[in-house]
């Protein structure tokens, strides 16, 4: 029912808009306010706090599909699920999760979550945004980079340090609102690809917030950020196979209709082989995919198979997708065709949550444990 309802909604309101988003790099927040209409941008968010009370296998579902229109409302609509609306879901206080869960899981209102900086991308250990205690509150002085819906989100979950650099311990999340003094976005990134999913930079300067802004302890920030993203690449999984399945769908599809002396490309061995290889590779990263969903559904530790699940989903998308615009030859080429657009957004799949290498180094470190 999720896979025909997000479909159909696919088609009928983003797929005559993708060009033109992608071109102008448009954010159509109208979207995603339809898209919790439907129930989508509170995926995972139960029922008391206005959510659909669904789980990652859903949640899955409903990215892949998305995705397979257009990957840049899939990105933007997991980092709001994923990142911001189950952060406070899992670390919140009640009257945090009261507050902001109903407007996120809604659609009412957009999420951003901001953890990467310009000096620190996986290195967050080492971030320069400082929160202060000062009275009953604390002044936040930085800035985060590249954060997806970080202009158009209504609210932001921050990440900004509060004890010393590379202690694990010295970080506390904070939820912010746009419109809080000291607190805006900079630039806008133009972007090779997913250029529909806002990206941008989160500026502080001398931003005031209450401690009942807080959220946790202080100094459980970085460890309560790790715990989100394992969840996290799961989303970003489910991207990757969206990704892969909309390239690898639209390949096919051509293949089958492009003669050359006298038959469908699809009939040669070298055309054939190439959707052999694309489909098996799409099929072990749905497969893994699902598969770190229903563990994380039973509440079991999913760091290990969500970065097997991302590694392996991402680096299918690029594959996939290079592939698709062979097939395509010279058209595959051009904007008048699907593929060169998911060739374009793919990359951001084995960047986003966590490099490739930085899952073979979370991989490598979990099957080495004693």
């Amino acid at each position: 029912m999720i896979e025909k309802t997000v479909r159909d909604f696919a088609a009928k309101e983003i797929k005559p808009n993708i060009s033109q988003w992608d071109e102008e790099q448009f954010f159509p927040k109208k979207i995603f306010h339809q898209l919790g209409e439907l129930g989508l941008m509170g995926m995972l968010v139960p029922e008391i706090y206005g959510g659909a009370g669904f789980g990652y296998a859903e949640y899955v579902t409903a990215i892949i599909e998305l995705s397979k229109v257009d990957p840049s409302i899939g990105l933007s609509m997991a980092a709001h699920n994923s990142l911001c609306t189950n952060h406070i879901l899992m670390f919140g206080s009640e009257e945090q999760k009261n507050k902001y869960l109903p407007k996120l899981a809604t659609g009412q209102w957009i999420g951003a979550w901001g953890l990467t900086e310009p000096n620190t991308g996986s290195d967050a250990g080492n971030m320069q945004t400082v929160a202060v205690r000062k009275g009953d509150g604390w002044i936040i002085n930085g800035s985060k980079n590249f954060i997806t819906n970080g202009k158009s989100g209504d609210v932001t979950v921050l990440i900004a340090r509060t004890g010393e650099p590379g202690d694990k311990h010295g970080a506390t999340a904070f939820i912010i609102e746009q419109g809080t003094p000291g607190f805006s976005a900079g630039r806008k990134e133009n972007k090779l690809g997913m250029r529909a999913s806002e990206t941008v930079e989160l500026i502080f300067q001398d931003c005031f917030i209450s401690d009942d802004q807080r959220m946790g302890e202080t100094g459980d920030g970085f460890i309560q950020s790790l715990k989100v993203l394992d969840g996290g690449r799961i989303s970003i999984a489910a991207l990757g196979v969206g990704t892969a399945l909309g390239a690898y769908e639209a390949a096919l599809s051509y293949s089958k209709e492009r003669k050359q002396f006298g038959k469908s490309i699809s009939n040669f061995q070298a055309i054939a082989f190439k959707l052999a290889d694309m489909y098996t590779d799409i099929q072990a990263s749905l497969l893994l995919t699902y598969h770190a969903a229903a563990l994380k559904d039973k509440g079991q530790t999913v760091t290990l198979p969500s970065s097997v699940a991302k590694y392996h989903s991402s680096e299918t998308a690029v594959r996939v997708a290079n592939e698709a615009v062979q097939i395509f030859g010279g058209y595959g080429f051009t904007k008048d065709y699907p593929v060169e657009k998911f060739y374009r957004d793919s990359k951001l799949c084995t960047i986003g949550e966590g490099t490739s290498e930085i899952q073979k180094m979370v991989i490598s470190k979990e099957i080495l444990k004693d």
